[in-house]
């Protein structure tokens, strides 16, 4: 499918935390951002048919944009799949985002699909930001710390 992003990478750590990290919204705004960005989380409703909204911020110049969607399908430590959709009317249309995850050997092995990504987005600056995205995903679920 065009304007389609494909990403895959393996975590050492359980999957039920790379889930949770997708879900809660102190998290999700601690690790989505791409490096230069702040993220407020809005509305995080976890459960299918519920919605959620966030907003980027350029932290260098102080500009937003804001997107929402409505969770699809929710499979605990599994599968996450959720429409996304900028209020900005210059990137028009509605994104499908599906993250399986997977129990392996030494780890979770993620794999995210955004499809249906707006034609002004060069598909290359959407892998920069994911590739900053999923580092911090790395710096927040790998650390086991059982204090």
């Amino acid at each position: 499918m065009p304007n389609t992003v494909r990403l895959h990478r393996v975590f050492p750590t359980r999957p039920e935390k790379v889930y949770r990290a997708f879900l809660e919204p102190d998290a999700l705004a601690q690790w989505l951002p791409p490096n230069g960005y702040v993220c407020t989380v809005h509305e995080l409703e976890a459960k299918v048919g519920g919605s959620h909204r966030a907003s980027f911020r350029n932290f260098t110049t102080g500009k937003s944009h804001s997107f929402g969607g409505e969770y699809l399908e929710l499979v605990a430590d599994e599968r996450i799949r959720y429409t996304d959709r900028f209020d900005d009317p210059n990137m028009p249309g509605e994104m499908t985002v599906t993250v399986t995850l997977q129990a392996v050997s030494v780890g979770t092995e993620v794999n995210i699909t955004q499809e249906g990504v707006p034609d002004v987005i060069p598909l290359e600056a959407c892998y920069l930001g994911w590739q900053d995205s999923l580092r911090n995903l790395a710096r927040l679920v790998e650390p086991e710390i059982n204090q």
